[in-house]
């Protein structure tokens, strides 16, 4: 069977688990089936039963499809792990060539010193002066040299932007997010939070005024019988109003939290406003936004990740190696992968398990 064939069961497996809202009470509901209508639970004893698995091969089947699925999701985790180092290595790089003086600037700086008076110090004068763009300005501005111009111009004409959004995530109030000249924004998988300042006068939520619509947002505070507008504008995202919400910090900033629509990240709050380049933030899902149960398959596959970059067991082989001690009494680092063991693992009475299913 296909996954494609296996894909066209999940809308009735889809509506158990909504039902019973939770992955613990749809194993049980599934091996409760098992148990109430199958002989999958039923013991093959003596050589006359002819129904059931002999003990421990009913869970060996299960650990086995477990096995399966495990390992594509371990796969899954070293493409993450390996596009996660690819990333980091790229950014490294990036942030190298971002600090490196650009070639242009020193051409300017070279130029520019040439035609200034003071040119006729040593060359070791003239060599501090090229090592910082201040110096330079000092140097020429006395000389009321024309061709200090350039290399001032040339100097605010540096992308200023990869530099700006390498601060933005210095800041946890701009992480992934980006600093406004009203308000600053982060976010993170789900949630996208605002801090809007506001005037020291402004201490009570009644002199505040937030409207938050699926597709707009208006930040005012009331000034009198007016109202200062904060922010404004049409959002380049949608978001959830029922869980979106907002709080004020007396004298500080209104806060405000908007619920994501969907799982994807902003690149802007507003549109119109300045973007950011969300390939240089950091797009890993926080823990904190992982419920329990994705912990525990996360914690699970981590330990898996490390016992075999270790060459020991993985939690699967485990307990594999468990029913084995139960089953022999004999303690071993690994399964022994003999014939006789291999048979007792996988018998021959999936056909016995088909047919009391097809006959109830």
């Amino acid at each position: 069977m296909d996954l494609t064939m296996k894909e066209s069961y999940d809308p009735a497996l889809l509506a158990i688990l909504q039902h019973v809202g939770n992955i613990q009470d749809f194993l049980h509901i599934y091996f409760g089936f098992l148990y109430r209508k199958t002989d999958f639970f039923r013991l093959l004893l003596s050589d006359h039963d002819r129904m059931g698995f002999p003990p421990g091969v009913a869970q060996s089947m299960v650990f086995k499809a477990f096995k399966i699925y495990e390992k594509m999701a371990v796969q899954d985790h070293e493409r993450r792990m390996k596009k996660l180092e690819e990333k980091v290595k790229k950014e490294e790089k990036s942030a190298e060539r971002i600090n490196a003086p650009p070639p242009a600037l020193e051409e300017e700086i070279g130029i520019s010193t040439e035609q200034c008076p003071v040119a006729k110090e040593p060359p070791g004068a003239v060599g501090e002066q090229q090592s910082a763009v201040e110096s330079v300005k000092e140097t020429v501005k006395p000389a009321g040299s024309s061709a200090a111009a350039p290399a001032v111009a040339s100097q605010k004409k540096l992308p200023k932007t990869p530099r700006s959004q390498e601060k933005f995530h210095t800041n946890s109030d701009s992480y992934n997010g980006a600093v406004r000249d009203n308000y600053v924004w982060s976010q993170d998988y789900t949630d996208l939070e605002i801090k809007v300042p506001v005037p020291k006068d402004i201490k009570k939520g009644r002199q505040v005024s937030v409207d938050l619509h699926a597709d707009s947002i208006r930040v005012a505070v009331k000034e009198g019988s007016s109202e200062a507008v904060l922010m404004e504008g049409k959002l380049t995202h949608k978001i959830n109003t029922e869980t979106s919400l907002w709080s004020l910090e007396p004298g500080k900033c209104i806060l405000i939290n908007l619920s994501k629509n969907g799982e994807y990240w902003w690149n802007a709050v507003l549109e119109g406003e300045e973007q950011i380049d969300i390939d240089k933030i950091n797009k890993e899902r926080s823990m904190a936004a992982v419920d329990e149960e994705e912990h525990a398959v996360l914690d699970r596959l981590t330990f898996d990740y490390h016992q075999k970059l270790q060459g020991k067991p993985q939690s699967h082989e485990l307990l594999v190696l468990s029913a084995y001690v139960l089953k022999t009494g004999k303690w071993c680092q690994r399964p022994p992968e003999d014939k006789q063991w291999q048979a007792w693992q996988v018998s021959g009475h999936i056909g016995s398990f088909s047919n009391s299913f097809a006959a109830n």
